[in-house]
C-alpha cells in the first residue's frame, strides 16, 4: 500500500531537496539551450575581445601573461554565476511577489536559495570548463589541468561569493530595486581576482583574492593540493566560510527586519 502524500511530505528532507533543486537545474538547463549556448558565446566573445584587442595593443607583453589571464577569467566567470545565482534569483522571487512562499516553507528560504545557488555554481562549473577549453585552442595555450586541485580550490574561491550574493540579496529583500548596483558589485571581482596578494599579504582576507593566488599556483605553475601548505589552505578554507557565514547572517538580519516593517512582500 502506497503511502499518502502527508506521509510522503512528512519523510522529505534535505536530501530530497538537494535532488529536486539539482533536477530543477538540470531540466533549465536542457529545456532552454539557447540560453545555456547564449551564455558561452558571450563569455568566449568577452575573452576574444580581450585577447585579440590586447595582442593589437601591447603584443608580447599580453602573450606573457596570457596563460595568468586565462585562469582569472575563468575565475571571473565562476564568480559571475555564484554570484548572480543568488543575488538574481532573490531578486527575481521578490519581483514575481513569491519571496513570502519560499520564507515559509519548512527548510526556509535561505537553505533552499543557498541549495539553487550551489547548483547554479555545478552548472557554472561544467560551462566555464567548456570556455576555458575553447579559450585554450584558441590561443594556442597549455594550462597545467589536475581535475582535483582545480575544483576544490575553484569551489573554495567561489564560496566567498555566495556568500556576497547572500548579503546583496537580503539587501534586495529590504530596498527591492536595486539591480544598478548588484551589476557594479560583480565588476570589482576582477581587481580582486589580480589583487598583489603576494606583495600585500593582508589582501589574502579579501574573498576571490587568495583562492585565485592558489589557482594560478595550481593552474599555470603545475601544484597540486597537497603541495600547497596548510596555512594557505586554512586561510581558503577560513576566507571562504568566513563571508558565506558572514552573508548568510545578513540575509536573515534583512529577511528579519522587513517582516518587522512589513514590506517582505512588497515590491
Amino acid at each position: 500500500m502506497s503511502a499518502s502524500p502527508a506521509e510522503n511530505r512528512r519523510s522529505a528532507g534535505y536530501p530530497q531537496l538537494i535532488k529536486a533543486v539539482l533536477y530543477r537545474e538540470y531540466l533549465i538547463f536542457v529545456r532552454y539551450p539557447a540560453n545555456a549556448i547564449g551564455g558561452i558565446f558571450i563569455s568566449l566573445f568577452f575573452f576574444g575581445v580581450l585577447f585579440f584587442g590586447g595582442q593589437v595593443l601591447s603584443g608580447q607583453a599580453l602573450d606573457d601573461s596570457l596563460e595568468g589571464i586565462i585562469v582569472g577569467y575563468f575565475l571571473w566567470t565562476l564568480s559571475l554565476g555564484a554570484y548572480q545565482s543568488i543575488s538574481n534569483d532573490i531578486g527575481s522571487e521578490v519581483q514575481w511577489g513569491t519571496l513570502e512562499r519560499h520564507i515559509m516553507t519548512p527548510f526556509g528560504f535561505a537553505p533552499v536559495a543557498l541549495l539553487k545557488g550551489a547548483a547554479k555554481v555545478v552548472r557554472t562549473f561544467i560551462t566555464s570548463a567548456i570556455v576555458l577549453g575553447v579559450m585554450l585552442l584558441l590561443t594556442g595555450t597549455t594550462l597545467a589541468l589536475n581535475v582535483l586541485t582545480t575544483v576544490v580550490i575553484a569551489t573554495l574561491s567561489v564560496l566567498s561569493v555566495l556568500g556576497l550574493g547572500f548579503a546583496a540579496g537580503g539587501i534586495t529583500v529590504l530596498y527591492k530595486r536595486i539591480g544598478n548596483w548588484l551589476n557594479l558589485l560583480q565588476f570589482l571581482f576582477i581587481p580582486l581576482i589580480s589583487a598583489p596578494i603576494f606583495e600585500q599579504p593582508l589582501l589574502r582576507v579579501l574573498p576571490l583574492a587568495h583562492g585565485s593566488g592558489l589557482l594560478q599556483r595550481a593552474m599555470v605553475d603545475g601544484t597540486r593540493l597537497w603541495q600547497f601548505s596548510a596555512v594557505e589552505l586554512g586561510t581558503l578554507v577560513a576566507v571562504a566560510f568566513g563571508y558565506l557565514f558572514g552573508g548568510y547572517i545578513i540575509f536573515q538580519y534583512a529577511t528579519r527586519r522587513a517582516r518587522r516593517l512589513g514590506v517582505l512582500g512588497d515590491y
